[in-house]
């Protein structure tokens, strides 16, 4: 079971301090226009750490980063636990009626041209057919602020009614022959006001493998696994950011076409 322990090679703390810094340096941003003595201090502290650690973390539990981002606790799935096994069974149940049914000539997914535009066709589907399950309570998990948002990790979270336990579920789709892709598939971003994750659970990757789609646009799934994520590591890529509106400001730019 998942102490909390920090991860000995990730300084969460200096992390959390570090940004904690930044925040009441942007909010006091707002008010002064020159950068404030505790905006720098902060920047020139993360700055060196971040070259030092040449930029990423690896192998870093997730079970901490929940636990430090929201104090629950991600529990292991027990397969010789009577209640893990019953509701592992459910929930196989349900993912092959769901590759059944959205494999169907007629299903809403059939002439989609893209994948990224498949993935809530399969959360409204678990979330209708796992909500019939006797037993079973599933619904969208609510932000800490009390808000339904469907974006985020996790997208789906199942309450057994018989013994009060929770599991959450996080459907994912992937191409065949890309399981042992490096390329990101997988991302958490801790909040405070969105967090999604309220209590303490298993936590569940659900992995569909779909063929190349057909020229007219027939999507084909042809397996599914499920994954305890009580054991998964993650890794930290530092990013520093900016939209549109942060880089094309009317005092920052020098020329435009047409007013040489």
């Amino acid at each position: 079971m998942m102490t909390g322990k920090l991860h000995p090679k990730f300084p969460w703390r200096r992390i959390v301090m570090t940004a904690g810094l930044l925040a009441i340096a942007n909010a006091n941003a707002q008010i002064v226009a020159a950068p404030s003595r505790t905006e720098k201090a902060a920047v020139d502290a993360l700055i060196p750490w971040l070259l030092q650690e040449d930029i990423q973390l690896r192998g870093i539990p997730f079970s901490e980063v929940i636990f430090d981002a929201t104090g629950k606790r991600v529990l292991a799935f027990n397969p010789k636990d009577e209640t893990d096994g019953r509701v592992l069974k459910q929930i196989s149940g349900v993912l092959d009626a769901v590759t059944e049914q959205l494999n169907m000539p007629d299903s809403v997914i059939q002439g989609i041209p893209r994948i990224n535009e498949v993935s809530s066709h399969f959360e409204d589907l678990m979330h209708e057919l796992l909500n019939k399950v006797p037993g079973f309570s599933c619904d969208f998990p609510k932000t800490a602020a009390g808000a339904t948002q469907r974006s985020g990790y996790p997208d789906l979270e199942i309450i057994d009614q018989e013994s009060h336990r929770v599991y959450y579920l996080d459907p994912k789709l992937y191409a065949v022959g890309s399981r042992d892709s490096s390329f990101r598939t997988f991302y958490f971003e801790p909040k405070v006001a969105t967090n999604k994750v309220g209590e303490d659970a298993v936590h569940f990757i659900v992995g569909f493998e779909h063929e190349k789609p057909t020229a007219d646009r027939h999507w084909k799934f042809t397996r599914w696994d499920l994954v305890d994520l009580s054991r998964f590591q993650v890794k930290l890529k530092a990013e520093f950011q900016g939209s549109n509106r942060d880089m094309y400001r009317p005092e920052a730019i020098v020329a435009t076409s047409g007013n040489r």
